[in-house]
């Protein structure tokens, strides 16, 4: 369906819709492509794969506590910066935003001199509290965190940016403190934005693979299984479980954007 133009401006609408739709046709060419060729007989026999239910079972998990990890560290981090006005706010945002533009394998080896067996954190870890990062289940969150806060963090922000400061000041006469303030009116306002950087951090850190297969390639992730099976049995079995990953990763993903963008759940005010 058609969108339908706002304001009159039915020439720009329509250019802008028509070479849009080449990028959505670019995006969906590979995806449809990907569905069309495999047959239900092996999508069936690779889905009764123990290993593959484990690999997509532990993606899930990881990137769900990924997601939240980045929410109770990054909303309060993204408050400040839409909120600060501090010296240096603006390369601490450069900072925050650095894993992006960072290559995955540079990612991994960099999270793997830091968090491997022999690294600043992750010796003392294993030793003092037997916390290993390298080859386990705390590695695949600590890789998949790392490339996915920030789109919390952004997210977040922006939300709190469009919150108007004197909505805050006016709680604050009513009797609120900071915190009740916080709590009930610029939380409550901000609340999609801060679900569309959960959500975007969720995609992000089920879909990586460098550096969480460098840092930990044990236990696999959905990604890892899809590699191996690509090398070891080449494109048949691999891409059937690719289509899996990718059918549970657009539900998911789907679910929580219709939660952020307000029609699912009694929060709705469609």
């Amino acid at each position: 369906m058609t969108p339908r133009p706002v304001g009159g401006s039915h020439g720009v609408f329509l250019v802008g819709w028509l070479v849009g739709s080449l990028l959505i046709g670019f995006i969906l060419a590979p995806l449809v492509g990907l569905a069309a060729t495999q047959s239900p007989e092996v999508l069936a026999a690779v889905a009764a794969m123990p290993d593959v239910r484990e690999a997509i079972g532990l993606s899930l998990v990881a990137s769900f506590l990924a997601a939240a990890l980045a929410s109770a560290a990054g909303v309060p981090l993204a408050y400040v910066l839409a909120r600060g006005g501090f010296r240096g706010q603006s390369a601490l945002a450069a900072f925050i935003d650095l894993p992006l533009a960072v290559p995955h394998t540079v990612a991994g080896i960099a999270l793997l001199l830091v968090f491997g067996r022999r690294g600043m954190l992750g010796g003392p870890a294993e030793h003092l509290f037997g916390l290993r990062f390298w080859g386990s289940f705390a590695g695949v969150v600590v890789g998949m965190l790392f490339v996915s806060a920030p789109y919390t963090v952004n997210a977040a922000r922006l939300g709190f940016e469009a919150v108007d400061p004197r909505l805050e000041q006016v709680a604050r006469t009513l009797g609120f403190g900071p915190w009740r303030a916080l709590a009930t009116v610029t939380l409550p306002l901000a609340w999609r934005s801060v679900m569309i950087g959960m959500t975007l951090t969720f995609a992000r850190a089920i879909s990586e693979f460098a550096a969480v297969a460098i840092l930990a390639y044990y236990p696999m992730t959905a990604p890892v299984k899809i590699y191996e099976l690509f090398l070891e049995q080449g494109l048949s079995q691999s891409a059937a479980v690719a289509l899996l990953l990718l059918v549970v990763s657009l539900a998911l993903f789907l679910i929580f954007r219709l939660i952020a963008q307000g029609r699912v759940g009694a929060g709705s005010d469609r």
